[in-house]
């Protein structure tokens, strides 16, 4: 996966995530906030492939 890739899937990944935190589930907000956490790993990674190459 490129850098682009990793940013768009975590953007996707966090929004989902923040929408699935409204919910009134207690099981949804939770997986909502899992979700959002992965969104934001994803970024960084992006971002790091960004900065190293996407050689890595």
């Amino acid at each position: 996966m490129g850098e682009l890739t990793d940013k768009i899937k975590g953007n996707v990944n966090e929004a989902l995530g923040k929408a699935k935190q409204q919910s009134n589930n207690p099981a949804t907000r939770d997986e909502g906030a899992a979700q959002e956490g992965k969104g934001k790993v994803q970024q960084f990674a992006g971002k790091v492939k960004g900065a190293l190459g996407d050689d890595i």
